[in-house]
């Protein structure tokens, strides 16, 4: 019957139907499958919202395209502080993070240069309650940076200055490089902060001998960095070279000094950016050489000697001899004691005679809190 109807020019009627059957039903089922989209959709997009928050979804969405496309649109985004200390950089990426420098010298903002206090440590401060009477009124004019043994927890309450202070740390040994890394970390977290001017390594056990105001106006309006840089030809100074550093470090520039120092933020860079003077020290200053007395001064020695003031601002008593200077406790704080380190002294300061010549002094045992305490008012005017 087929052959015959095609021979005949007829249209195959069994064919026709069969083919205006599955037509429409296609059209239905589409039709089917954009009518649940159409519906499935919105009432999902309104049940999440109900159940998570208009918030959750609009920052979800937000967040699958933040990687690829957000730009920072504004200068806040590349000049406000970290957020929080503790992150996942190793050195070497923080170290290379922490040496950016913009080139353009003027800053397109109201900067208020802030000092900040790097504390190296090995757990608590027994003294952080002076620190917090000297600090109190003056917000927005510091930063606090602490670096410890990696297994101390601090338990400062929020009201702390010290609250949450605390930056990745590794364990440091007294007289090898590990304590100038730790030295180099503090320096690195504290450039994060485009506003940190003044960089000030002290110890638990070191105290302020003023009140604020004249630490942060003798530091900002410095014309040097204060950090001790002698040519000491005896067998404690040259005695330690190794004629192996050269030729990057030569014997004429072999500098010591003390461990604490302050420097401003160019010399801070300088630090965190070597690469050159760093593995020789490593390498070829070990006990007796004692490379945090040497590391430090002679690198800035090289790198930028007209900025250095040659001399330290945190005092300490060597006059009892031996490796360490003298600790003092409870008993020896006495007014006649703090007037003297105060004012007992001379020096220059941006190449003018001065009596102010230590600003910080050192080392003080937990014993002292108290006597300092009450003194502090009257002598050290905070």
């Amino acid at each position: 019957m087929l052959k015959m109807a095609l021979e005949e020019g007829k249209e195959p009627v069994t064919a026709s139907v069969r083919t205006s059957k599955i037509l429409p039903q296609k059209i239905i089922l589409l039709l089917g499958l954009f009518l649940v989209l159409g519906i499935g959709i919105p009432s999902i997009s309104m049940y999440m919202i109900q159940y998570f928050g208009i918030e959750n979804v609009i920052t979800y969405s937000k967040s699958s395209f933040q990687g690829c496309f957000e730009e920072p649109d504004n200068l806040e985004k590349w000049i406000r502080p970290p957020f929080s200390l503790m992150h996942n950089m190793s050195d070497k990426a923080l170290l290379w993070r922490a040496s950016f420098v913009p080139k353009v010298k003027k800053y397109p903002f109201n900067r208020v240069p802030k000092i900040a206090f790097m504390f190296l440590t090995r757990g608590p401060l027994p003294l952080a309650p002076i620190w917090e009477k000297f600090l109190k009124g003056h917000k927005g004019f510091y930063s606090i940076y602490i670096h410890s043994l990696p297994s101390y927890r601090p338990n400062f309450p929020r009201s702390s200055v010290f609250y949450q202070r605390q930056i990745p740390s590794q364990i440091t040994e007294w007289g090898r490089m590990s304590l100038c890394d730790a030295e180099r970390r503090l320096l690195a977290n504290a450039l994060l902060d485009i506003s940190n001017e003044r960089f000030v390594l002290v110890s638990e056990s070191c105290v302020p001998l003023f009140n604020f105001t004249i630490v942060y106006n003798y530091l900002v309006n410095s014309r040097y960095s204060y950090m001790g840089a002698f040519d000491d030809k005896g067998p404690f100074g040259r005695g330690r070279y190794n004629p192996r550093m050269e030729p990057e470090v030569s014997i004429t520039d072999w500098r010591k000094g003390s461990q604490w120092f302050e420097i401003n933020r160019k010399l801070a860079v300088a630090v965190v950016e070597d690469t050159k003077f760093y593995p020789k020290f490593e390498e070829f200053c070990r006990p007796a050489c004692y490379v945090d007395e040497h590391y430090f001064p002679t690198l800035l020695t090289i790198r930028a000697p007209n900025l250095l003031a040659n001399r330290t601002i945190t005092w300490v008593d060597w006059s009892r001899g031996g490796p360490h200077p003298a600790t003092f406790g409870k008993a020896d704080i006495t007014e006649e004691f703090l007037t003297r380190i105060r004012q007992g002294h001379s020096c220059d300061y941006n190449d003018q005679p001065s009596s102010v010549c230590f600003l910080f002094a050192r080392k003080f045992a937990p014993s002292t809190l108290d006597p300092l305490l009450k003194f502090a008012p009257k002598i050290l005017e905070f």
